[in-house]
């Protein structure tokens, strides 16, 4: 049985997910520091994850299509509290998952609320990349932030928007995906800019 294309973005996609995140918590772990990053995008970021990982399940759609995002929410689990840890703010961690818990629950207790939801989570995915810009903004240093895993993240909207386009060309899941890939590639330019910056200083 050869691979298809399609099937190569499925496992290109999955393989990259499933280490994504480990270059930005290899990054805070060696430094000791969550400079640079900001638990405001994370938090964001987790609640768009969830939301469309819940609308994937609640629609049927193949398992295929969304089989990463349960490993990228454990990872970005994982950062939170790594971040919330080097903040001193780690009591927050029980707090987040009873309010992300509660949120998983009442997302299908009406189509409308699903529907509604995930036409907001792409305004609440981009919102997280533009948090994270604004602290790379305002503080003009990319600290540990890691160009690797925004441009991981890059490259699987790139694979998603294809994959979506011939297993169920759902408007609402393309347009989240053309708007991240646009939005991850930013992040990471900018990350890049600021660490050329700060070496030539």
């Amino acid at each position: 049985m050869a691979l298809t294309l399609l099937d190569v973005a499925h496992w290109s996609t999955w393989a990259v997910c499933a280490v994504i995140k480990l270059p930005q918590l290899a990054a805070v772990l060696q430094a000791g520091s969550a400079r640079g990053l900001s638990v405001g995008s994370l938090l964001l970021e987790l609640a768009g994850f969830i939301v469309f990982l819940r609308y994937q399940i609640y629609y049927g759609y193949p398992l295929q299509t969304y089989l990463e995002y349960p490993i990228i929410i454990a990872q970005d689990a994982i950062l939170l509290l790594c971040i919330l840890h080097f903040y001193g703010k780690t009591k927050r961690a029980l707090f987040f998952a009873v309010i992300f818990g509660g949120g998983w629950y009442m997302l299908t207790l009406r189509k409308w609320i699903i529907d509604l939801a995930m036409n907001l989570c792409t305004f609440i995915n981009a919102a997280s990349k533009l948090v994270q810009l604004w602290c790379l903004w305002q503080t003009r240093d990319s600290g540990e932030v890691s160009a690797l895993t925004w441009s991981m993240s890059a490259y699987t909207c790139a694979t998603r928007i294809f994959t979506t386009v011939v297993t169920t060309n759902d408007l609402a899941v393309l347009i989240r995906f053309i708007t991240m890939l646009i939005l991850n590639i930013w992040v990471t330019a900018t990350i890049l800019h600021y660490r050329k910056t700060k070496k030539t200083d």
